[in-house]
């Protein structure tokens, strides 16, 4: 199997992007992999950006986007108010947010919805990730849910156990608001970690899983 690296092969800033259209999208769908990037690569700028959350849940994804982005001094937390569950109904306020980020932010790399996810507003998200940036790595990520909406990744970051507590104990600890849920326990998120960590054969048994559209491997 070929294995790929994140880097940009420099010593220059390594500049990712993280979307999520609510408080704990970016930590459950890819909260390890920012973590390992951020132990492996110092130089890391990170651009968090979150469109839904009021004010509870905003208060909740500025403290949890701290303890994940903790490594780095180099990061920009924006948290929005646009009205979850209604975010195909406010597009063109949403899209015109995406024009403004892309004058601002060129990231190696994105991390975004995945494009199949039955939500709603993470479908508009991914729509317009894909719409603003056009030539660049983008990964869309996966968050369990009701709707049973889990597809074939075909890109998978292997992680660590240790890696792996530490992600699904900072966000169980800074999302208090979501205990009553079903779906919110160390259990379920421990097995979406350890099912696909399974499905790439990681040596650490343990793996995020993606949804990548298009790779391009260059020389230069």
């Amino acid at each position: 199997m070929l294995k790929l690296y994140f880097g940009n092969g420099s010593d220059s800033d390594y500049r990712i992007l993280c979307l999520g259209s609510h408080s704990d999208d970016i930590e459950i769908g890819c909260g390890g992999t920012i973590l390992q990037l951020l132990d492996r690569h110092k130089n890391t700028v990170v651009h968090w950006v979150v469109f839904s959350a009021d004010r509870t849940r905003a208060d909740e994804a500025r403290a949890s986007a701290d303890v994940f982005l903790r490594a780095t001094q180099r990061k920009q937390i924006i948290v929005k108010d646009f009205r979850d569950g209604f975010f195909p109904y406010c597009g063109a306020e949403i899209k015109s947010y995406f024009e403004e980020l892309k004058h601002h932010i060129s990231p190696d790399v994105i991390f975004t919805h995945y494009r199949h996810d039955l939500h709603q507003d993470h479908r508009m998200i991914c729509e317009l990730t894909w719409n603003t940036w056009r030539d660049h790595l983008i990964l869309e990520y996966e968050v369990p849910k009701y709707d049973g909406d889990f597809g074939t990744p075909n890109f998978y970051v292997e992680l660590d156990e240790l890696l792996c507590q530490r992600k699904v104990q900072h966000v169980l600890e800074k999302f208090r608001s979501q205990e009553e849920k079903h779906w919110f326990s160390q259990d379920t998120l421990l097995a979406v970690l350890r099912l696909r960590g399974m499905e790439c054969r990681a040596s650490t048994r343990y793996a995020e899983a993606f949804y990548s559209r298009k790779i391009v491997l260059g020389d230069s």
